[in-house]
């Protein structure tokens, strides 16, 4: 789906409100993502089966779409569904 890029460093763009979860996927969809988007995202989240870790925290425990990115922050996305 990223084009075989199994890790990507990213500098997002300036805007006017901080960068949440949120807008971080959308940006992943119109940026980083080549092919089969349907495979990583369901509406504005990710699909079941895809865990996100902030900082090596489950997201749940960060407030998932509404977590503000900070400087320096790792975001991870793994597969947990067979062939991940």
């Amino acid at each position: 789906m990223f084009d075989g890029v199994k890790k990507h460093q990213v500098t997002l763009p300036c805007q006017p409100e901080p960068w949440d979860i949120r807008n971080l996927l959308q940006w992943i969809k119109e940026n980083l993502l080549k092919e089969r988007p349907e495979l990583f995202m369901q509406g504005e989240s990710v699909r079941p089966g895809i865990l996100v870790l902030i900082n090596d925290a489950d997201w749940e425990l960060m407030g998932e779409l509404d977590y503000k990115l900070q400087d320096q922050d790792t975001v991870h996305f793994i597969s947990t569904l067979h062939g991940g």
